[in-house]
């Protein structure tokens, strides 16, 4: 038998070997992620249903800062569409669609990735004091032999895709319930006054004006020179001091 023949024999045994076990595989493939938001239900449910936020999280998004996004439909909602483009063969074209919308617990939507056209849904539950998010995306092979093979490899790859974008979700989410800081103001209550405290006015004799504001204090008067002769005047004289005559 000639080497060429062997290898055609060869390749046409490998490929019915692989057939025969892709009738094996499943012919539904869902693949799902999940993470825990410290958020309730309603706040993740508006990021989830508002297809324009997508961009802000998106695992396309972080990989290709140039990637192109377009919008139809409504902005939010059953029917809202986003459809995106990149030139990086990792990331692609794709679409997505709302198809149902429950309020704060599910959404379903139809997803194109590259060609590989799906179904993907939004899960959201209570978690502790916060919310649990469920991505999934489920994928129908069909029989073809080649399809199945392809979507027993999804999970590595859509999971990845998914767990990043999930892990962006929470940041964000997270990121805009933090609370800030409140500012310290070093500033006494009532604030500041901008004018000096003003000392309280000297009490005016009947009939003194009071100086102008603004002037230098009066000096002091300078004690009257005479003051010390009016005062010995104003004391009493000293009596006379009388003598006895002596006896002769």
């Amino acid at each position: 038998m000639r080497p060429m023949t062997r290898l055609v024999l060869g390749v046409v045994f490998l490929v019915g070997i692989l057939a025969a076990v892709a009738v094996g595989l499943p012919a539904h493939v869902n693949v799902n992620r999940s993470v825990v938001i410290n958020a309730p239900e309603a706040a993740v449910f508006s990021h989830l249903n508002n297809l324009h936020r997508f961009a802000e999280w998106s695992p396309w998004g972080a990989r290709d800062p140039q990637l192109t996004v377009s919008y139809s439909g409504p902005e939010e909602g059953k029917g809202a569409q986003i459809q995106w483009t990149s030139t990086k063969p990792s990331v692609g074209n794709g679409s997505m669609e709302i198809t149902e919308s429950e309020p704060n617990r599910h959404i379903d939507l139809a997803v194109n990735f590259n060609g590989l056209d799906g179904t993907s849904s939004y899960d959201i539950g209570p978690s502790g004091s916060g919310s649990k998010v469920t991505w999934a995306f489920g994928y129908d092979s069909g029989s073809s032999p080649f399809k199945r093979w392809e979507a027993l490899m999804l999970d590595g790859f859509v999971g990845a895709e998914y767990r990043t974008g999930l892990d962006r979700l929470k940041e964000k989410i997270e990121s805009e319930r933090r609370p800030t800081a409140p500012t310290i103001s070093l500033t006494p209550e009532g604030g500041e006054s901008s004018q000096s405290e003003q000392q309280p006015a000297a009490e005016l004799a009947p009939g003194q004006e009071a100086p102008p504001a603004g002037d230098a204090p009066a000096a002091e008067a300078e004690p009257d020179a005479d003051a010390p002769a009016a005062a010995e005047a104003a004391a009493p004289a000293p009596k006379p001091v009388k003598k006895r005559r002596r006896a002769q």
